[in-house]
């Protein structure tokens, strides 16, 4: 449920209104707009009547929610949250950032790969230490070495750092380390207990969606987070599995525009998994930029032959910057003011 308050009610009514509810048994979430302030009442709210509330001097209007996400509810939060990244990079809110990196860190390269990525225009790097691989046989990244390998990276060119954190006893080794957001990939997007552990620190997390979670499934997997007090998540479309073989996963691009009706949080692509190959990650970046997404993340690779993992998806420095280049153009159109006739 929630309850829109009147323009004319003062902080003081505003406390006493939320300290009415709560001492009800309910948590609140308040969120105060340039023109609006809405309070989120969570809980069973079946049995408050909102006729009683409506009839308070300070409330506007009442309307009930039925979806189960509340947090993460455009309804409970009508303008975009801004992420902060860190290094002065913001997200969401008109903010269109791109990660850009290799999938999984594997030397000295990542330096020279991250320089190229900066080059370009990216604004985030990214990298894996931790993989997690269908294959136990398969490089499984290098660990705690890798993270060194980013953090230093980051420093040196002045970037967030977003990698993958696999496990709730790593949280706090990333903390420790400072890594800028934490990404939760397809395979954890419902890890209840890790999404419950990276809740309980301030650090952005860059939700992944999973590979056959439902949108609905999505975002509650992001109340996860949330309702734990880190309220600096990002969605991020993927791709999901579907009846087709032609390309790795079906990219969604569907979801960005609907995520963005449904929820406040920055919505971001992800086309090298969506599609799986270097040929269609261009084109299917473009689409989500086009669509509106706050964001992309992109896998980059100066020798993608002799990458780790995911060589067949990744682009090399000079496409990636041809890339973003389209993409500023994309996004110059998209965000044009364009008088109505």
């Amino acid at each position: 449920m929630i309850a829109e308050v009147k323009n004319t009610a003062t902080p003081e009514q505003l406390a006493q209104f939320v300290k009415w509810i709560e001492d009800r048994g309910y948590k609140t979430n308040v969120s105060g707009g340039d023109e609006v302030t809405i309070v989120g009442i969570i809980g069973d709210t079946t049995k408050i009547d909102p006729f009683l509330l409506e009839s308070m001097d300070i409330i506007e209007r009442v309307q009930r929610i039925t979806e189960p996400f509340k947090k993460a509810n455009r309804k409970f939060h009508p303008e975009d949250s801004v992420v902060d990244c860190g290094h002065g990079v913001l997200i969401g809110g008109g903010n269109f950032q791109v990660m850009a990196g290799p999938c999984s860190v594997e030397g000295d390269n990542l330096t020279q790969i991250a320089r190229a990525v900066k080059a370009a225009g990216a604004t985030i790097l990214r990298g894996g230490a931790f993989k997690p691989r269908t294959s136990p046989y398969t490089s499984q990244g290098m660990g705690e070495a890798g993270l060194d390998l980013l953090m230093e990276a980051g420093a040196e060119l002045d970037m967030p750092v977003v990698t993958e954190v696999m496990d709730p006893r790593d949280v706090q080794l990333f903390l420790d380390k400072g890594v800028d957001i934490m990404q939760i990939g397809a395979r954890n997007a419902q890890n209840f207990p890790l999404l419950r552990e990276v809740g309980k620190t301030t650090t952005p997390v860059l939700l992944k969606r999973g590979m056959s979670e439902t949108i609905d499934e999505f975002l509650m997997a992001a109340e996860y987070v949330m309702s734990e007090g880190n309220e600096n998540v990002i969605l991020c479309e993927r791709g999901i599995r579907t009846f087709e073989t032609r390309t790795r996963n079906t990219f969604d691009v569907n979801a960005i525009s609907v995520l963005h009706h449904l929820t406040h949080l920055p919505v971001i692509g992800d086309p090298s998994h969506a599609t799986g190959y270097t040929r269609y990650v261009r084109p299917a970046a473009y689409a989500a930029t086009a669509a509106g997404a706050d964001g992309l993340q992109i896998e980059v690779h100066n020798n993608p032959s002799e990458a780790w993992s995911d060589g067949a998806q990744a682009l090399t420095p000079d496409m990636f910057a041809d890339a973003m280049r389209r993409i500023a153009l994309i996004r110059e159109a998209v965000c044009a003011d364009i008088e109505e006739a």
